[in-house]
């Protein structure tokens, strides 16, 4: 077996992945075909593929969420937000993934007249059909968008959907000048309703980012968090830690 392979073939647990970030380069040019959409950069798959993977290694989180314009415009129908995550748990096991938590924000989908709740009711139905199929377990977790005062309806949505598939609430978008203690609201409510917080932290902006997150916000889990570094003291190769300061500590002893 080639490495690849061997990789493939061990059972493979997926926290973190977004719905819009999933999408087949086939999938998305069909899909556009279907609407009418006219601004992807290219119609040739394996152009679209390379256009996507340039903008993801720009190592600037606002250009790369650029892409996710183009993903979402063609996810605007019960039909395609089926389809899509139906495709994605395809793949999940194709990848050898046995658990994934997906993510995504409703807010995003709406453009063509579908209410939030026949958002995510279609992303679940597609789920389910590909939980049944591929026998990989899944969970979904609402995104709200630290730009958009909509956080509140946004975690009662997710609530709501506890029963049949969301898993818990997430706080997604770009970090500078967006903290998270903003939505502070939308943190108390899900933290009353006994649900799960995740929250986008540490990306973009520093580790204070990270520590508002937890210590305001409560979060359970930390998504990317990279800056917490910062808090931490490396040898002289500039890879072994050596040492930490009291926020990585924190996250290391709670496992977030």
């Amino acid at each position: 077996m080639t490495t690849e392979e061997i990789i493939k073939s061990v059972p493979k647990v997926l926290l973190h992945e977004h719905l819009d970030g999933t999408l087949r380069p086939e999938t998305i040019i069909e899909l556009a075909e279907e609407i009418n959409y006219t601004k992807l950069p290219t119609k040739d798959p394996e152009e679209l593929r390379k256009w996507f993977h340039r903008g993801a290694n720009k190592g600037n989180l606002v250009e790369y969420l650029q892409g996710f314009e183009h993903t979402c415009a063609v996810m605007q129908t019960r039909e395609a937000l089926k389809r899509v995550a139906f495709e994605m748990m395809e793949d999940m096991y194709k990848d050898g993934v046995c658990y994934v938590e997906i993510r995504f924000a409703p807010v995003f989908h709406t453009q063509r007249g579908l209410y939030m709740d026949d958002v995510v009711a279609a992303v679940l139905e597609g789920l389910e059909e590909g939980k049944e199929q591929f026998k990989v377990e899944c969970g979904l977790l609402l995104c709200g968008m630290r730009n958009m005062k909509d956080t509140l309806e946004i975690a009662e949505l997710a609530v709501n959907f506890r029963d049949r598939g969301v898993v818990g609430f997430d706080l997604a978008g770009e970090e500078g000048g967006y903290p998270p203690k903003k939505h502070i609201e939308a943190f108390q409510y899900i933290q009353r309703e006994n649900f799960n917080i995740t929250i986008h932290a540490g990306e973009a902006f520093g580790k204070e980012s990270i520590w508002q997150a937890i210590q305001w916000c409560g979060a359970h889990r930390i998504g990317h968090g990279t800056r917490l570094i910062e808090d931490m003291i490396l040898d002289e190769d500039g890879e072994t830690v050596k040492g930490m300061g009291d926020l990585a500590q924190y996250v290391l002893d709670k496992r977030i």
